[in-house]
C-alpha cells in the first residue's frame, strides 16, 4: 500500500473570511495560518501547496493581551550600519494598521519557499470592506 499524495488541480482551493474584530491577534494569526497551509484538509501534506486563500477584515480592531502594545517591538533594517529600526506594537498600527497582522501570520508559516508562496494568499484589510467577493469567500468561525 502506498502513501496518497495529492496531484495537481485534486485539491479544491477555498476562499475564507475572518473578521478579526475583538480577537486576540495571535489567536486570528494561528488560525489563517493553518487554513493556508491545509492542515484542516485530509489530505494535507508538508511539502504541497494544500491550502485555502484567507481574507482577515478588521485586521485593526484586533487586540493583544497585557502591556504587549508598548513592550512588543517589530525590527526592521535597512541593509547599512545602524540601519536598525524599532517600532512599537502601538506605533506600527497607527502607522500601519494591516502590517502587524500580517507579519504575525507570516511568522507561522514555514520559513521557505513555501512559506512565501503561502504568504500571497493571505490578504489583510482594515474595514469590513474587501474587493473578493467574486471568490465567493465562507464566513469562517472559531
Amino acid at each position: 500500500m502506498s502513501t496518497y499524495v495529492p496531484k495537481d488541480g485534486e485539491v479544491k482551493k477555498k476562499w475564507f473570511v475572518i473578521d478579526a474584530e475583538g480577537k486576540v491577534l495571535g489567536r486570528v494569526a494561528a488560525e489563517a495560518a493553518k487554513l493556508l497551509r491545509g492542515k484542516h484538509k485530509p489530505q494535507y501534506t508538508p511539502y504541497l501547496d494544500c491550502g485555502d486563500h484567507v481574507i482577515i477584515i478588521n485586521a485593526d480592531k484586533a487586540r493583544v493581551t497585557g502591556a504587549k502594545g508598548d513592550q512588543k517591538m517589530y525590527y526592521r533594517h535597512s541593509g547599512y550600519p545602524g540601519g536598525l529600526t524599532e517600532y512599537s506594537y502601538n506605533r506600527l498600527m497607527a502607522k500601519h494598521p494591516t502590517r502587524a497582522m500580517f507579519l504575525a501570520v507570516k511568522g507561522m508559516l514555514p520559513h521557505n519557499r513555501l512559506g512565501r508562496k503561502l504568504a500571497t494568499h493571505v490578504r489583510v484589510y482594515v474595514g469590513t470592506d474587501h474587493e473578493h467577493t467574486a471568490q465567493k469567500p465562507e464566513p469562517y468561525t472559531f
